[in-house]
């Protein structure tokens, strides 16, 4: 029936998304993963971890390997990975994973490229933050330190229009209307991946709320948990 079926689809997209079995090389490599709500400030936290606990940090750097790889440009890249166009396809009954705007190729093979990025990024045994991505997902087998940054709305809504580029022109009802858009993607595109809630507690070791926080001066509590949570015998 549909119930079945549907829930036949939503393995069937897990499945092809899941992490392959990797094997760690170093039992003193260690992950931090940052998931993050858009306007949280998650990329620079990320960034300030890294420098912090002198990590390699990735995020554009994803974006530029994945379209090196595929012979794409990077802004396509990135727009096609931020943006799927199956948020357009609630992900209910009516409307499965096996419709045929959800099952682009284009976008499947990013997805997949994106997987063996992240995965050869763990390959080399090296310390390291990772924003966004789903690799807490990807990189289970090698248990980082999960990381969910979020904030108020307005508070998000502030932090845009601080950092916002000088030609960006957004109202405050785009931009309230952007950072939902924003997330409302990545939840589906978790879901779509794992199966699992995106954002949801006990998926995470650590949600970090940044209202009213100076990213600065949060940063170095964040690493001092992290350098904690790894020295756990």
């Amino acid at each position: 029936d549909v119930l079945k079926d549907a829930h036949r689809v939503r393995r069937g997209a897990a499945a092809l998304f899941a992490p392959a079995f990797i094997e760690k090389e170093s039992n003193h490599m260690n992950i931090i993963t940052v998931s993050r709500e858009f306007g949280s400030g998650g990329r620079e936290l990320g960034k300030r971890l890294a420098d912090l606990l002198q990590y390699d940090y990735y995020d554009s750097e994803i974006i530029a390997a994945i379209a090196q790889n595929s012979g794409l440009d990077e802004g396509y890249v990135e727009a096609s990975l931020n943006d799927h166009g199956w948020q357009n396809y609630p992900l209910n009954f009516r409307s499965t994973l096996g419709s045929t705007a959800y099952a682009r190729q284009g976008q499947v093979q990013l997805l997949l490229e994106q997987r063996r990025v992240i995965e050869r990024i763990a390959a080399l045994g090296k310390d390291c933050v990772i924003v966004g991505r789903n690799a807490d997902v990807l990189l289970q087998a090698y248990h980082p330190l999960n990381l969910f940054v979020c904030a108020t709305e307005d508070a998000k809504l502030r932090r845009c229009v601080e950092r916002a580029p000088a030609d960006e022109h957004y109202t405050e009802k785009e931009l309230r209307r952007r950072m939902k858009h924003i997330d409302k993607v990545r939840a589906q595109t978790r879901e779509i991946l794992s199966g699992t809630a995106w954002g949801q507690r006990d998926a995470y070791h650590l949600t970090v709320n940044t209202t009213d926080w100076d990213i600065k001066q949060l940063a170095p509590a964040v690493a001092d948990f992290a350098t904690r949570w790894f020295g756990r015998t």
